[in-house]
């Protein structure tokens, strides 16, 4: 049988909801442990926020960026305790926030350094930032040039036919205006502020004395660069100035996309996150799954797709990869 070759892929904002881990602290004991490091490197309780969440922050994004960085880790450590070295990713990429997520899995930031960084991130993003974010369904050169027009930007091409912008609150209402006239669609995203837009240049001058403070290693395992849309070059001076970049540069997902798909994998695993409407990790489903299936349609590239992001679909997923 021929060495499958696995693409892992982590989500980002978005992908958050009350009660992610808390599945996996009952069945997994690396997955207690990670939140209890993840803890003592924060100065809160992790635990509480992303189970409980009594406080009503977790959607805010200084907390929503190290409790999903620590659900997408768990999920993978998890993952890991079951198939230990018999299966082995060929490549990782993650969106927005998951590209830290898949730094952390191919060993160019430790999981400490990953979450005290991403809550700097996120408080700097909440602090310095405004604005906002509408999904389109356009391809990337008409929002590009919709965009222009009322001064906003591209934040995110996620499809060849869908791609978020960014802007103030106001240019953003006369964007979305147009399109509704239009009879297409357009839709207010529940972010703090314009995310990988113009607007975030203020955060991500502060953020880039962050990532100097913080130790970076080469990566063991080929990553894919959200500014570039190509693979990060080894190098952790590299790797840093991308991500400084990568915080006010739209998200170059299709790029990823297509890098990936010339790679060959065959398997994508996603981890971490959910999305539905179900109130339980069970009732979840992955967040990047219909973004990545359809890019391999646009392609014609066949892979299959399997989820791990929770006890249930780790283990499914763990099994069907062991017994090929």
């Amino acid at each position: 049988m021929a060495e499958r070759k696995v693409f892992y892929v982590f989500p980002g904002q978005g992908s958050q909801y009350r009660g992610m881990g808390s599945d996996l602290v009952e069945h997994f004991p690396v997955a207690r442990e990670l939140y209890a490091r993840a803890s003592a490197a924060l100065g809160f309780d992790l635990s509480e926020l992303s189970f409980q969440d009594n406080r009503n922050e977790l959607n805010l994004t200084r907390f929503t960026q190290p409790a999903l960085l620590t659900h997408e880790i768990a999920c993978l450590e998890s993952f890991r305790s079951l198939v230990g070295e018999r299966v082995q990713p060929a490549l990782g990429a993650g969106h927005s926030l998951g590209e830290y997520s898949a730094l952390v899995m191919a060993g160019a930031l430790t999981f400490e350094s990953a979450v005290k960084l991403v809550s700097k991130r996120g408080q700097l993003m909440s602090e310095l930032g405004r604005g906002g974010m509408v999904a389109t369904t356009l391809d990337l050169p008409t929002a590009a040039a919709l965009a222009d027009k009322y001064y906003c930007g591209v934040a995110a091409h996620n499809m060849p036919d869908q791609t978020v912008v960014a802007g103030e609150s106001a240019d953003l209402d006369r964007l979305a205006a147009e399109l509704e006239g239009q009879k297409k669609r357009a839709v207010r995203l529940n972010t703090e502020g314009a995310f990988h837009s113009f607007l975030m240049v203020a955060a991500a001058q502060q953020f880039r004395a962050v990532l100097e403070q913080t130790e970076f290693a080469s990566v063991k395992t080929p990553v894919l660069s959200n500014y570039t849309g190509t693979l990060h070059e080894s190098s952790p001076e590299a790797i840093r100035a991308r991500l400084f970049f990568q915080l006010f540069h739209p998200v170059q997902w299709v790029g990823c996309m297509s890098a990936a798909m010339d790679a060959g994998f065959d398997t994508a695993v996603e981890f971490g996150g959910g999305i539905g409407k179900g109130e339980g990790p069970a009732d979840k489903r992955p967040n990047l799954e219909s973004i990545v299936k359809k890019s391999l349609k646009s392609r014609d590239h066949q892979a299959q797709y399997l989820p791990a992001i929770n006890a249930a679909s780790i283990r499914a997923t763990a099994e069907q990869l062991l017994i090929g």
